[in-house]
């Protein structure tokens, strides 16, 4: 097979030693007054216009192509079982593209919307050399940086310092036809420390080290970041206070954390825009290879690209990465755990990059979706965050704002803290600072304790709010109950066989 050669980058780990934070001037977006038919706020258009070089009604059939192909992927995936040649956004984003290995398959692709191309290898080949080469991940070493399947090239892709450390790694793992990129150490991957869309937080690393980094996502509890800022235990902070816990972390393997903060923080489904103002978040569905990229970091503000590719493994120098995703977009140091975002819906978390925004880079991220899965998270959005307001006009409350596990919970004065946020997630639980209501001990019976307790999705976690404002717990078929009536601030909730009464009833507020 032919093989084209490119620059990359040796990676890197950012060590935090931190005696004084850096100040960094962001790159200014001039905001377009938004176009009559833009659902997008005028700063991430802009950005999208600068880094994709595409006009507004460029960007519409963008959009409207990428909401549409998850959907008509999944179907002809499936319609075409072993013919099917994976999928991607044609590079201006105006279709989605479908590789087949049988030519006389194409006119499915047609009728259902797609554009057809006839490819050499099969999605379940190219997946099959991508995984024989992580189960040879060892025979990497430090000058592989890198492999993925690009499925727009119908190829695997191998990045590498040298074409000798490529082609020894390639032959180890039994992969002969990968395609490989040969990069320089000034493009090579490195984990970016700093950032979120927006909101620097500090780790506490011990010995007056501190790692400076960004919040990802808001989450039931707290965000969501890179897994490379911190470990568990380590204690974090914003704005110059306390915030929170990371309470997981993983890395290398993945690179996803996951931060609690204490009561004085309140998670808003926003991502900052460096100019001023926020990007709404309003959902996690995941774009299509070829689809727009646009990252949120402290250092270098908004950014766009493309997906480059997915289930992406990244060597950082001798530490393994997976399942991550590239792109297009550059990022630089101060970036790390920056949100990234497809229109409004969240993506994942800036893990690292390649090259810089000056001379051309890269970046590849976290999918976030994954750390809402392995950590039991729900994504903050606009309306499933709420306070539970009944009897007396009180709310459910997290008592002192301290989630301790099996800590009962309360009705209070609402005061608008994290102690009296409630999300309601997709499985059946009801979440509050990074736990979950639970009845105590899955009991049945009438006077059993409403808590807080770690996540386990179990059904003495499952609670549904009827119509007629009855919080009902299914398995015990009980109402969570104000006991005794009392209207004191303090007063402790407990389940209850439903009556109607109204220390049984609650409202979203």
């Amino acid at each position: 097979m032919k093989r084209a050669f490119v620059t990359l980058a040796a990676v890197m780990l950012a060590t935090c030693t931190v005696t004084a934070v850096p100040a960094f001037t962001h790159p200014a977006v001039a905001a377009p007054d938004p176009a009559p038919d833009s659902p997008l706020p005028a700063e991430l258009r802009a950005a999208m216009e600068r880094d994709l070089d595409q006009d507004w009604p460029e960007l519409r059939t963008r959009l409207n192509v990428e909401a549409a192909a998850p959907a008509q992927e999944a179907k002809l995936r499936a319609r075409l079982g072993p013919a099917f040649g994976g999928a991607w956004l044609a590079e201006d984003g105006s279709t989605l593209v479908v590789g087949v290995t049988d030519a006389g398959r194409t006119d499915e692709i047609r009728a259902a919307g797609a554009r057809p191309q006839v490819v050499e290898r099969s999605a379940a080949a190219l997946d099959t050399a991508k995984a024989a080469l992580d189960q040879h991940a060892k025979a990497a070493g430090t000058a592989v940086h890198g492999w993925f399947v690009n499925p727009a090239r119908n190829e695997v892709i191998v990045q590498a310092d040298d074409r000798p450390a490529a082609e020894a790694f390639t032959k180890a793992a039994g992969v002969k036809d990968a395609h490989v990129e040969l990069r320089g150490a000034d493009m090579a991957y490195r984990p970016v420390y700093d950032t979120r869309g927006g909101d620097e937080f500090h780790v506490n690393l011990g010995n007056g080290y501190i790692a400076i980094c960004s919040v990802g996502f808001a989450v039931s509890g707290g965000f969501v970041t890179a897994g490379h800022c911190g470990s568990a235990g380590q204690s974090t902070s914003g704005a110059g206070v306390d915030q929170g816990t990371v309470r997981a972390s993983q890395f290398p393997g993945a690179d996803m954390a996951w931060v609690q903060v204490n009561s004085s923080w309140k998670a808003r489904p926003v991502v900052n825009n460096h100019s001023g103002g926020t990007v709404q978040v309003t959902g996690s569905q995941e774009v299509s290879v070829g689809g727009s990229a646009c990252r949120s970091g402290r250092t270098t503000g908004w950014r766009c690209g493309t997906v480059q590719g997915k289930n992406v493994t990244v060597n950082y120098n001798g530490q393994l990465v997976h399942g991550l995703t590239a792109t297009s977009a550059c990022a630089e140091p101060g970036d790390s755990g920056g949100s990234f975002l497809s229109g409004t819906q969240a993506q994942g978390v800036t893990s690292g990059a390649g090259g810089n925004c000056s001379s051309g880079g890269t970046s590849v991220y976290q999918p976030v979706n994954p750390i809402l899965s392995a950590y039991r998270l729900a994504l903050v959005t606009p309306g499933n965050t709420n306070r539970l307001v009944g009897y007396a006009g009180k709310c459910i409350d997290v008592p002192g704002g301290n989630p301790a596990d099996g800590s009962q919970l309360q009705i209070h004065t609402c005061n608008g803290t994290s102690a009296q946020d409630w999300t309601f997630a997709p499985d059946g639980t009801v979440r509050g600072m990074g736990m979950c209501m639970d009845v105590a001990w899955g009991s049945t019976a009438d006077g059993a304790n409403v808590q807080i307790a770690n996540c386990s999705g179990n059904p003495a976690q499952q609670f549904v709010l009827s119509g007629a404002g009855d919080l009902v717990n299914p398995q015990a078929n009980k109402c969570v109950d104000v006991k005794d009536w009392n209207s004191a601030d303090g007063a402790k909730l407990q389940i209850w066989t439903c009556g109607g009464g109204s220390n049984q009833k609650w409202a979203r507020s």
